[in-house]
């Protein structure tokens, strides 16, 4: 059986995907294809934005089914396309075919811009949350934690990642507390490259309040309006998790990026630009002697 999913992210804007997940979809090819191609004719007026567009099909592979946004559509500004497209084809030279593991606080935007990784890359996305909810009968990471309790997710979170760490090629977008199990570190490490989005906390909280916080069990924990509960937590979180976050082997600074962009604030970041922010540490760590030889170069 097949089923397809079409979606559009227009990436001047944040979309918080990470914890919205959509049935299983099982395909026939193993490839994930991607077609860049403008949306229309290029023209020379400055007050014409140039558009490019991505087709992506992405698939499964021994019944181990692709989730989140499998078929769709990623529309960029052109010369962000382009940049991108340089910047996959650099890091293509020293990945190898070595899989990329997404990892940060809840809402980083692990899961956007590991969708526009795959796409650029040709690499088939995972979110790792979709998974374990695939496997425990559909229902939502929420409600793992209230029936079976965080042990038992924490537990089919290693299973996942121990599947998936057999393949290659692959932008995996990870839970946010994925980082405490050293198994899991040495799974995701087994044929792949750990990038750690770090994102202020104030930015994070803001993100997680507009869209609502029932989707997001660890912050049931406190009390207080929707942007207190968030920041309290993830400011316990980080202090929790911070030392495991920066083992990663590249860091992706959003505070750092806006500061060298000249950009007020972090959410005037596009996901394109976190997308090229990525691929250059990406590539910048697999340069370095010790990076290359993890990566078997």
């Amino acid at each position: 059986m097949e089923a397809g999913l079409a979606c559009k992210l227009n990436c001047p804007t944040w979309v918080d995907s990470e914890r919205k997940s959509t049935a299983p979809i099982a395909m026939h090819r193993h490839r994930v294809r991607v077609a860049a191609s403008p949306q229309f004719p290029l023209l020379s007026s400055p007050n014409r934005q140039r558009w490019a567009s991505f087709e992506v099909s992405c698939s499964s592979f021994n019944n181990f089914p692709a989730s989140t946004l499998e078929t769709g559509s990623v529309h960029t500004p052109y010369d962000e396309a382009l940049m991108l497209k340089n910047k996959s084809l650099e890091a293509e030279q020293y990945l190898n075919g070595h899989s990329i593991y997404l990892v940060g606080l809840m809402g980083s935007g692990k899961t956007t811009v590991g969708k526009i990784l795959s796409h650029v890359l040709s690499y088939s996305f995972y979110d790792s949350d979709a998974l374990i909810e695939q496997e425990v009968d559909g229902i939502s990471v929420a409600e793992i934690f209230k029936c079976h309790g965080e042990s038992f997710f924490r537990k089919k979170e290693t299973e996942v990642l121990q599947k998936l760490s057999s393949k290659k090629r692959l932008v995996v977008s990870t839970g946010g507390g994925a980082v405490v199990r050293d198994e899991n570190w040495d799974y995701m490490q087994k044929k792949g490259i750990i990038v750690w989005l770090d994102v202020p906390l104030e930015a994070l909280a803001q993100r997680i309040a507009a869209v609502g916080t029932h989707s997001r069990p660890l912050l049931h924990y406190e009390h207080g309006d929707p942007y207190t509960k968030a920041l309290k937590r993830l400011s316990y979180l980080l202090e929790q998790r911070g030392k495991n976050y920066a083992k990663a082997n590249a860091r992706v600074s959003l505070e750092e990026m806006a500061s060298k962009l000249g950009y007020r604030d972090v959410s005037d970041l596009t996901p394109a630009e976190i997308a090229i922010e990525a691929l250059d540490q990406i590539g910048g760590y697999l340069k370095e002697e010790g990076g290359m030889a993890i990566a078997g170069l």
